[in-house]
């Protein structure tokens, strides 16, 4: 099974492509695509393409060539080109024998330096036997490469759609720790989940008795989950003197459905009016 368009996805990467790479290099390329069950050359290729490409990050002249989020990683915008033709080459490999497919693959994962770690856990959307490649993203989310981690969590939707709850609990987890930027990652809102908010309560009260700040993005993530347990936490962050933790404290309060906290929150003044008269949103709450 694929989960994309694989002739939207791959005329839409060879538009960018050649528009990044010079006429020679994009020639180079397009031999992989007459070599579809040619492994040993496209191992090769996969390895050597940054020789040919440079490192450059691309640039997308046409939005409209870009793919389309409902079925990429979205527009490429910070991607460099090397990493873009080796998930463009991967599209190229037959995936007919699925044995072989994913032990070709995964030999790759086995031997990859850091670029192409990056580029194999951004093509995670693309591959084929998307449920194979679970305990893969997992083991990446382990990494303590940056470009790794963000790799798996930035504007990719492998991660939502496939890791079950302690695998996706963790990415987020380690997002907030390794400080990444939390709305890039995909899928948020719908795989929120109560043990991910009794983590992420724990982790803040963690910070704040080590005098750190929390990321305010947290507490959209905890919102829905509010008890009587995480209500402690909170009353430990509003006691602070961090207003932009205050207002996303009291901003998640006012989406809850507990009911304790909201009596609590209408007793404080200055976050009851932000939250209760409109002022306040996400949007308009720091997460930095």
């Amino acid at each position: 099974m694929l989960v994309y368009d694989i002739t939207k996805v791959e005329a839409s990467m060879a538009n960018i492509i050649g528009a990044n790479v010079s006429s020679d290099t994009w020639s180079w390329l397009q031999q992989f695509h007459e070599l579809p069950n040619n492994y040993s050359a496209l191992n090769t290729g996969f390895m050597i393409i940054p020789r040919k490409t440079g490192k450059s990050t691309i640039t997308i002249n046409n939005p409209q060539s870009a793919p389309s989020t409902e079925v990429t990683t979205g527009p490429f915008t910070n991607w460099t080109i090397d990493r873009l033709c080796r998930v463009w080459l991967l599209l190229q490999w037959d995936t007919s024998d699925k044995d072989k497919y994913y032990q070709t693959i995964e030999n790759l994962f086995l031997s990859a330096e850091m670029n192409e770690a990056v580029a194999l856990y951004s093509a995670l959307p693309f591959l084929a036997y998307p449920e194979m490649w679970t305990k893969r993203c997992a083991e990446g989310i382990r990494s303590n490469i940056g470009s790794v981690l963000e790799a798996i969590m930035y504007n990719n939707p492998y991660p939502s759609q496939y890791l079950d709850e302690a695998a996706w609990n963790q990415l987020v987890l380690k997002a907030f720790f390794t400080e990444k930027n939390i709305p890039s990652i995909v899928g948020l809102d719908e795989r929120t989940n109560k043990e991910l908010a009794l983590v992420l309560s724990d982790y803040a009260r963690e910070r704040w008795a080590a005098g750190r700040k929390v990321n305010p993005a947290l507490w959209r993530l905890v919102s829905g989950f509010i008890d009587e347990k995480i209500f402690e936490d909170i009353k430990i962050g509003v006691a602070r003197d961090d207003m932009i933790e205050k207002e996303a404290i009291a901003l998640a309060i006012s989406e809850s459905r507990f009911e304790p906290a909201k009596q609590w929150l209408s007793n404080i003044p200055e976050l009851k009016m932000v939250v209760f008269d409109k002022a306040l949103n996400w949007t308009k709450v720091s997460v930095n």
